[in-house]
């Protein structure tokens, strides 16, 4: 799972990718102008793997993990004209979702490239770069569909643009209406095919508004409204705050967070709001050698859950065994969950559901 953070120079863009990732990148990174981009690979914490750790004592133990992109600061007018330039757009491009960084503190030192602190005004200028940008890309494309079909051709090659034409210009008319790609509703075949344009609208959406130190996370209800959809999520973090938290050990930064009254690290949040909105789900294998977290989508079977192990498994697929995290820590063990009953085996389409502690009996 790959998130690209977003936002408007000075926004702490790179104060929350810090305090996400545990980073030390200087805040002042981009000041100079350059396309400096830093990534990071976080573990997504889960009590669930610590405790099938401790039932199971493995060698090994891996968690999922989410990849952070801190990129480069995007300004007004940035999306309009040729759209955005080929590196910055590549950089975005390859991220599953975009987290969006709107600065909502307040500090005279730092200047905000609009004159003020604004969120709501930051909000939709974003929201206006990406879909400008979006209808950069598919007025190029249809021009070039427009001069192919002009000069004749072979009659399936004709049909398969004209084909892209219509569903281009349906996306088109949706942008010029200002509705993002990401709500404009495709088939699974269209959204396969529009992978390769890199429309960055289509790309599931959390904006996050970066706090003082001393403000109310609640103040996230307040802008929910302005960018609306299933695949938007709203939510605030105490950027600076959280930042100093990242850098601290296990005991110390939970003697923090009591202190300031904060019920879990930002990073716990922010990965739960990012899972719900690209629809995925963590399934586990457990044994000896290691106890290790799977992602995989919403919905998606025992032989795509073995794919996503190994792509033998799926070939040879004979069962799965499964049983539910829940049932699996009633029963206290394996063998036990067998003798109740709730360790059943499933067949290839059986749908995965989230905590699922899945074994593969395969044969190639």
């Amino acid at each position: 799972m790959k998130i690209g953070i977003i936002g408007l120079p000075n926004s702490g863009k790179t104060t929350v990718f810090n305090a996400l990732t545990r980073g030390e990148v200087p805040t002042e990174a981009y000041s100079s102008g350059r396309m400096e981009v830093h990534t990071a690979v976080v573990q997504v914490p889960d009590e669930r793997v610590d405790r099938l750790a401790t039932m199971y004592r493995p060698k090994k133990v891996t968690y999922a993990t989410v990849q952070y992109t801190d990129i480069a600061g995007l300004a007004r007018g940035m999306g309009e004209a040729g759209g955005l330039s080929g590196a910055l757009l590549n950089e975005i491009s390859q991220n599953d979702a975009l987290l969006h960084v709107v600065r909502a503190f307040t500090d005279p030192n730092i200047l905000h490239p609009e004159g003020d602190v604004d969120p709501a005004r930051d909000i939709q200028i974003m929201e206006t770069e990406l879909l400008l940008n979006d209808m950069t890309i598919i007025t190029n494309r249809l021009e070039r569909i427009a001069s192919r079909l002009g000069k004749g051709g072979d009659p399936k090659e004709r049909q398969a643009l004209a084909e892209e034409k219509a569903l281009l210009e349906r996306l088109l008319a949706a942008l010029e209406e200002e509705i993002p790609v990401r709500e404009v509703a495709l088939t699974p075949e269209e959204e396969k095919f529009l992978r390769g344009f890199a429309l960055l609208s289509q790309k599931p959406l959390l904006i996050l508004l970066n706090i003082e130190d001393d403000a109310d996370e609640r103040i996230a209800a307040d802008y929910r409204d302005l960018i609306k959809g299933e695949h938007v999520a709203v939510a605030a973090l105490r950027g600076k705050l959280e930042a100093e938290l990242a850098q601290m050990d296990p005991k110390e930064a939970r003697e923090f967070l009591a202190e300031f009254d904060i019920p879990e690290p930002g990073l716990s949040r922010i990965i739960r709001l990012s899972y719900k909105l690209l629809r995925v789900q963590s399934f586990f294998t457990v044994g000896e050698d290691e106890v290790r977290a799977w992602t995989i989508p919403l919905g998606a079977t025992a032989v795509e859950a073995a794919a996503a192990i190994h792509t033998d498994l799926a070939r040879g697929f004979i069962r799965a065994e499964v049983v539910s995290f829940e049932d699996l820590m009633a029963a206290g063990g394996m063998a036990e969950a067998r003798k109740r009953g709730t360790l059943r085996l499933e067949g290839k389409d059986y749908i995965v559901q989230d905590g699922d502690i899945v074994h593969i009996r395969f044969a190639i």
